[in-house]
């Protein structure tokens, strides 16, 4: 239920790979709540050729969401932010009207663009320059990609818009490039903040697409008068951290600057806060990242597969495509297998073990996630795992393998020992995950608030109205109102 009609409430939109849902939070009693009060699913489409985003869609649950804000709980919210995924963008034409579709990073277009991309960047320039990660669905790459595809649609476009940024859009009529879905496109120079001119022109990117990056906690804009009359309410949208890590981040209730984050969901994103960028040559032969965080800190990460890979091999093992598996469990699949299941499936197979290399991009969009981690423990002449328990133990033992290395690196790259990792977002709520990671990383680990990112986004909108001094006050909020379970290392 909501808080009181007299406590200030704000909505927060957001939307993930796989889902979307818009949520009401408040402060009451010196304590977050929240409440969720529309949720809806985010289908990829198949559109000439191209996995893409139903962007309309999109923007029509994002319409509806709102309106249920103020229909499930009477109260009209003191401003609204949207956070997404990154790296994703749409391009408009000179009448505002979109090019193309928004295509998604799974896609397979960017597939060789390494090949192409090296040849007129080095990449280490590229990220001394940018210091973004090297990943084949960065903004930089999948445009490389798009230019030498339709490289009409480049040379029509007149403005570059992110997702969160493109749903603002039509939100007020504003347009912005927020700061922290910008630092994710590879495009940004890291320490000045602005789109690097040298990088466009090398890539032949127009720098004229582009708006000056704007940051978080400043206001697009009321409400479009078609747009309040649908929502039955006008409030101003506030820019959050609208890259969802970004907003996650804010939400870990670290007790010291020794507390290494890790942003648990589809994506594993572990690293801490940094004031500046760390961009030698050391950090991307480790490839870690230095994405935009809020009030121009630097979330400097290691982006790693995460549950992305646990979520495949259920809903293969869900659904009628899946015939190759050759597993004891077969006969289980004649109903739906729960995360729970699996789990119970895991600690049945121990002491199975077998690792794979999560961060392989053979494991980002496999026609079979089971097929394929048993093809890569056979291709590294492991032990092949046979049942669905063997294998969910193969990806829990690579996980944390890979955890543990980036723990490693993290202490070595920023010469600082990390004496705990603090798990926010929905894989916090696996036990058994956060287990093995404690064990592996031979540091507590600290669990919650499980909806880190929408918390993220409120905490942004709430230091703008003043519910909270600073950063440091929200996150004391934050680590009173919400559960936070403590693992330590038992081996």
């Amino acid at each position: 239920m909501a808080g009181r009609i007299d406590t200030k409430h704000y909505a927060a939109v957001d939307i993930g790979a796989s889902s979307g849902r818009v949520l009401m939070g408040w402060v009451e009693d010196g304590k977050m709540a929240y409440e969720e009060v529309y949720r809806f699913d985010n289908a990829q489409v198949l559109r000439d050729g191209h996995s893409c985003w139903d962007i309309e869609g999109l923007y029509e649950h994002v319409v509806r969401g709102l309106a249920a804000a103020r229909e499930k709980t009477g109260i009209v919210p003191q401003s609204i932010a949207i956070d997404t995924w990154g790296v994703d963008f749409v391009l408009l034409d000179e009448n505002d009207q979109m090019i193309g579709d928004a295509v998604a990073y799974r896609d397979g277009r960017t597939d060789g663009i390494f090949e192409v991309a090296d040849k007129i960047m080095d990449p280490a320039e590229l990220y001394a320059r940018t210091g973004i990660q090297r990943q084949p669905f960065n903004t930089a790459y999948q445009l490389l990609a798009l230019k030498r595809e339709h490289p009409e649609q480049l040379e029509a476009a007149r403005t570059f818009l992110m997702v969160p940024d493109y749903l603002v859009w039509r939100l007020t009529g504003a347009k912005t490039n927020e700061y922290t879905n910008a630092s994710t496109t590879g495009l940004l120079d890291a320490r000045a903040c602005t789109w690097d001119q040298g990088v466009l022109d090398a890539f032949g990117i127009p720098a004229s697409i582009f708006l000056a990056p704007t940051m978080p906690g400043a206001v697009a804009g009321g409400l479009l008068p078609e747009v309040a009359k649908a929502v039955g309410y006008d409030a101003p949208v506030v820019l959050c951290a609208s890259h969802d890590t970004g907003s996650a981040y804010l939400s870990v209730p670290a007790r010291d600057e020794h507390a290494a984050y890790l942003s648990s969901g589809t994506w594993s994103l572990l690293g801490c806060e940094l004031p500046e960028p760390v961009c030698g040559e050391a950090a991307r032969e480790q490839n870690f990242t230095n994405e935009g965080g809020y009030q121009r800190r630097y979330r400097f990460l290691k982006n790693i597969m995460g549950l992305w890979m646990n979520q495949s091999v259920r809903r293969e093992v869900n659904g009628v495509d899946y015939v190759e598996g050759k597993t004891a469990n077969k006969a289980m699949l004649d109903h739906q297998i729960g995360f729970g299941e699996l789990i119970q499936m895991t600690q049945d197979a121990e002491p199975f073990a077998a690792y794979v290399d999560v961060d392989d991009e053979r494991f980002l969009a496999p026609d079979s996630m089971f097929e394929e981690i048993r093809s890569a423990c056979a291709d590294a002449g492991q032990i092949v795992p046979e049942t669905i328990g063997e294998v969910m133990r193969t990806v829990y033992c690579s996980l944390t393998s890979s955890y543990a290395r980036a723990v490693a690196g993290l202490a070595e790259l920023t010469d600082r020992d990390y004496t705990s990792l603090n798990i926010v977002g929905g894989g916090c709520q696996d036990n058994y995950l956060n287990q093995m990671t404690a064990d592996a990383c031979g540091i507590p680990v600290f669990a919650g608030p499980i909806e880190g990112t929408c918390i993220g986004n409120f905490v942004v909108q709430m230091i703008r109205d003043g519910v909270f001094a600073d950063l440091v006050d929200a996150r004391a909020c934050i680590a009173r109102s919400f559960d936070i379970r403590r693992f330590d290392p038992q081996h």
